[in-house]
C-alpha cells in the first residue's frame, strides 16, 4: 500500500473511531479487544493506530508483565480482571489471558494441568463476559516465519526498537513448530461462537492496521457510520475455520 493511499484511508478510519468512541462514551458500553500473535507481528503499531486519536481518559492500553508471586498463586484469570472496561471505556489487551495457550505452554510457563485448565475455563470465562455486555473481539496477527526473522533482524539494529526485544522473541524462530501447534490447538478449541477468533495474515504492517480497523467498525454499530470506509478484505482478515489455512492467512 503506498503511503499517500495509506495515510488518506487511516485518517477516514480514525475519524470513524472517534464517532465510535463518542458512542460508547454515550452509552456507557464496555469494549475489549484482545490482540494475540507471533512475536514481532505488528500488535503494537496495530493498537497505536486505534488509540492515536481517542480521548485517553475513555481508552486504554494493557500490556501486563509477568505475573508476581502473589498473582501466580492466584485464580489465573484474577489478574485481568482489574483491567477489564467499565462502562463508556474501550480496552485494547497488547496479549492477554491467552499467554496461558502460547508463550507460556511453548515456553514451559506453566504445568499441563495448569494449561489444561485453562482450556477448560476460558470458554466460560469469556462468556460470562460477553452475558455481562462486553463487546470483545480477538484478533490473531500471524505473519511467516521468513518476515518475523526480519523483523526480528531489524528490532536488534534499530536502537529505537530494542526495549521490543526480550527473552522469549529470541527464542520464535527457534520455537516456530511448537508455536504454530500451540496456535492451531488453542483456534480449535477456544474460537467460541460468542467470542470467535478473527485471523489477520501480518507480512504488510499498513494493510493489517487498516484491514482490522475496518473489519472492527463493519462489526459494530454508531451514528453516522460511513460504511464506504469499511470495507475490508477477506484475503488478509477473516473469522477462524479450516478456510483460514486454505486461504493462507495462517503460517504452517
Amino acid at each position: 500500500m503506498k503511503t499517500k493511499k495509506y495515510d488518506e484511508e487511516l485518517y477516514n478510519l480514525q475519524v470513524e473511531l472517534v464517532k465510535f468512541q463518542k458512542c460508547v462514551i454515550k452509552k456507557d458500553l464496555k469494549v475489549c479487544l484482545i490482540f494475540e500473535g507471533r512475536d514481532a507481528s505488528g500488535k503494537d503499531g496495530t493498537i497505536k493506530r486505534f488509540m492515536e486519536h481517542l480521548s485517553p481518559r475513555e481508552a486504554k492500553v494493557v500490556a501486563l508483565n509477568k505475573p508476581s508471586d502473589v498473582e501466580t498463586k492466584s485464580w489465573y484469570f484474577q489478574r485481568y480482571v482489574p483491567d477489564l472496561p467499565s462502562g463508556g471505556q474501550i480496552v485494547f489487551f497488547n496479549r492477554s489471558w491467552y499467554n496461558r495457550a502460547g508463550v507460556e505452554k511453548v515456553m514451559g510457563f506453566c504445568t499441563k494441568k495448569e494449561y489444561e485448565l485453562f482450556m477448560e475455563e476460558v470458554g466460560n470465562f469469556e462468556n460470562l463476559l460477553t452475558h455481562s455486555g462486553i463487546i470483545l473481539f480477538k484478533y490473531y496477527l500471524d505473519i511467516s516465519k521468513k518476515e518475523q526473522k526480519e523483523r526480528l533482524e531489524s528490532r536488534k539494529k534499530d536502537p529505537l526498537k530494542q526495549w521490543k526485544l526480550s527473552p522469549v522473541d529470541n527464542q520464535a524462530q527457534k520455537y516456530w513448530d511448537e508455536y504454530s501447534k500451540a496456535r492451531d490447538e488453542m483456534f480449535e478449541n477456544t474460537s467460541f461462537g460468542f467470542a470467535p477468533w478473527f485471523v489477520v495474515h501480518s507480512d504488510d504492517k499498513k494493510i493489517v492496521r487498516i484491514n482490522i480497523m475496518k473489519h472492527f467498525l463493519s462489526n459494530v454499530d454508531y451514528p453516522h457510520k460511513d460504511e464506504k470506509y469499511l470495507k475490508f478484505d477477506n484475503s488478509v482478515i477473516c473469522q477462524y475455520s479450516q478456510e483460514c489455512h486454505v486461504k493462507g492467512l495462517i503460517a504452517k
